[in-house]
C-alpha cells in the first residue's frame, strides 16, 4: 500500500512561523512534524510515499531527500508552479504514484495512531479515523453511531472515488459527504494521542508537555 503525506498547505494559521519554513518542517519534540510521520510509515511496512508539495516547497525534498534515510522511497508531487491544489485536488494530482488503495495522512497532525499497511477497504471506497471533538472543533466532523466526530486528517482510499475528477484545486470534505450518502465510507473512532498542530499555541502546549 502506498501512502501519501499532504503537505502543501500555506499554514496561514501557523503564521509568522510559515513565513520562512513551511509547516510540515516545524519541530514537535525536537523533529518535524513530517519525520514522525515517515518513521512511523516505515515502522508499519510502508515502503512507497507520496508528498505533496507548494508553499516553501523546495525546502521538504532539501530535509528529507529520497527518503532513503528512513528506509522508504519517497515521490514529490510538486504543486509549486499552479497553487496548492487542497486535499482533494492534491490527491487526484498525484494519483499515478498512488496504488488502488492508499492510505492519506495531513502534515500537520501529531498522533500515536499507528498506520495499517495492510488495511482492506473491501467495498468501501474510503475509510476515515475519527476523534473526539477538540477544544477548536467542537461540533465534529462526520456523524458516527449516532454521535460527530472531528476527522482526524487520517483516511484510507480507493483510486475510484477520485477516478472521473480532472486536476484542479478541490476540496475533499464534498467528496466524501457524497460518499457517505451513499453508504461508500467506513468509520472507525481512534481514542488515542491525536493533536491538530495548527497554532503557534498548539504547537506550544504540545512542546510544554
Amino acid at each position: 500500500m502506498t501512502a501519501m503525506i499532504l503537505a502543501a498547505g500555506r499554514g496561514e494559521r501557523m503564521r509568522p512561523l510559515t513565513d520562512v519554513k513551511p509547516k510540515p518542517l516545524i519541530e514537535v519534540r525536537g523533529k518535524p512534524l513530517i519525520v514522525w510521520h515517515l518513521e512511523k510509515l516505515a515502522r508499519n511496512g510502508f515502503k512507497n510515499v507520496v508528498i505533496n508539495i507548494a508553499h516553501l516547497g523546495f525546502m521538504i525534498p532539501e530535509v528529507l531527500g529520497d527518503g532513503s534515510k528512513w528506509g522508504v522511497e519517497i515521490v514529490y508531487s510538486d504543486e509549486q508552479g499552479i497553487g496548492a491544489l487542497e486535499s482533494a485536488g492534491g490527491i487526484i494530482n498525484a494519483l499515478e504514484h498512488l496504488s488502488e488503495e492508499f492510505l492519506v495522512v495531513n502534515a500537520d497532525v501529531w498522533c500515536d495512531y499507528e498506520f495499517n499497511n495492510s488495511f482492506s477497504l473491501n467495498d468501501k471506497l474510503a475509510h476515515l479515523i475519527l476523534v473526539e471533538n477538540p477544544e477548536h472543533n467542537k461540533d465534529g466532523d462526520f456523524e458516527y453511531k449516532n454521535d460527530k466526530y472531528t476527522f482526524s486528517g487520517i483516511g484510507y482510499y480507493s483510486k475510484k472515488m477520485f477516478k472521473n475528477l480532472s486536476k484542479q484545486k478541490l476540496a475533499l470534505a464534498p467528496i466524501l459527504r457524497k460518499s457517505i450518502e451513499n453508504n461508500e465510507v467506513s468509520f472507525e473512532l481512534y481514542k488515542g494521542e491525536w493533536r491538530d498542530i495548527g497554532t503557534p499555541q498548539r504547537l506550544e502546549e504540545i512542546n510544554d508537555r
